[in-house]
């Protein structure tokens, strides 16, 4: 066989291989493309008119709806309260969740039935969560009067009306809806480390704190920094349950970015401005995706790669 034949043979295998990628690609980048760049180009279009939605689309006003949302005071509690929850998520929530999986990847009888405790809540839809603790935490309900049997009246506070705590309340729930998913995202990432490992750890002489400082929590990084994107993420993306339980309120301290969208575009009908915020919180998760990505994730990403091409 000639070299010119095989190199023919060999480009023909190649684009064989490339129809068949693409064919399967096709389909996944269609649907990206109709539900996610094209509602994100309208939205960029909309944000620069002043428009309800019904009339002609036809007032243009430029870049005004931004610097109205960045001179809102409303706005600015939005954003705020989302950082406030990226930053509560990193600092209690992940290293709880962490804890959880540390404690659950050990044998003890009734572990099994404790990782699916843990995970239930995650189960539940966001919806039923919030209608729930709206009861439970409604003036001389079960949590104001389970404070009381204890002989710890002075904690009752008014948990959803008070401008102080209310973000603090938000956050509990929050934490006990999603620190399953994280344990068990960790809990995965956990049983794939050789336990070997940490035994030789420990027969070297290493601590058990050691052991899983220099050992486990290194070769737990990946895992742990998937579960901290992810957290911010949905952190940035907060609506359903503060929807249900406070509508953003009292006073718009509960308010997220999400919800000051929902309540232009879709309560007071000013789509363009809606769009505007749309675009801002669009443009928050993609910085941050991108950071995130550069500066934290690109070591896994390069590690995978070579492996891969290994």
């Amino acid at each position: 066989m000639s070299a010119t034949s095989a190199r023919s043979g060999v480009d023909a295998r190649s684009r064989a291989k490339l129809r068949t990628i693409t064919l399967f690609l096709l389909p996944a980048l269609v649907l990206y493309l109709l539900f996610v760049l094209f509602p994100v180009v309208q939205a960029a279009h909309y944000s620069v008119f002043k428009w309800n939605g019904l009339e002609p689309l036809d007032n243009f006003v430029g870049l005004k709806n931004y610097e109205t949302a960045f001179n809102s005071d409303a706005f600015k509690t939005a954003v705020s309260n989302n950082l406030l929850i990226i930053v509560l998520s990193l600092a209690i929530q992940i290293p709880f969740s962490l804890s959880l999986a540390l404690l659950l990847n050990r044998r003890f009888p009734g572990r099994a039935a404790f990782r699916l405790i843990f995970f239930v809540p995650y189960v539940l839809s966001e919806a039923i969560t919030g209608v729930v603790f709206t009861l439970l935490l409604q003036p001389h309900a079960l949590v104001d009067g389970s404070l009381q049997a204890a002989g710890l009246g002075g904690l009752v506070q008014h948990w959803l009306a008070d401008t102080g705590i209310v973000m603090i309340t938000m956050f509990i729930i929050i934490t006990w809806k999603y620190f399953g998913f994280h344990m068990i995202l960790l809990l995965a990432g956990l049983q794939g480390i050789p336990r070997e490992l940490e035994e030789a750890a420990l027969i070297d002489g290493a601590g058990r704190w050691q052991a899983f400082r220099y050992i486990t929590l290194p070769l737990l990084g990946p895992t742990l920094r998937v579960s901290i994107f992810l957290s911010m993420i949905g952190s940035l993306q907060l609506f359903d349950m503060v929807w249900v339980m406070t509508g953003g309120g009292p006073l718009n301290a509960s308010n997220t970015m999400a919800i000051s969208m929902f309540k232009a575009g879709i309560k007071n009908q000013q789509m363009g401005y809606g769009s505007a915020l749309a675009v801002i919180i669009f443009l928050f998760a993609l910085v941050l995706a991108l950071a995130y990505q550069r500066f934290v994730l690109r070591r896994d990403v390069e590690g995978a790669l070579t492996a891969f091409n290994g």
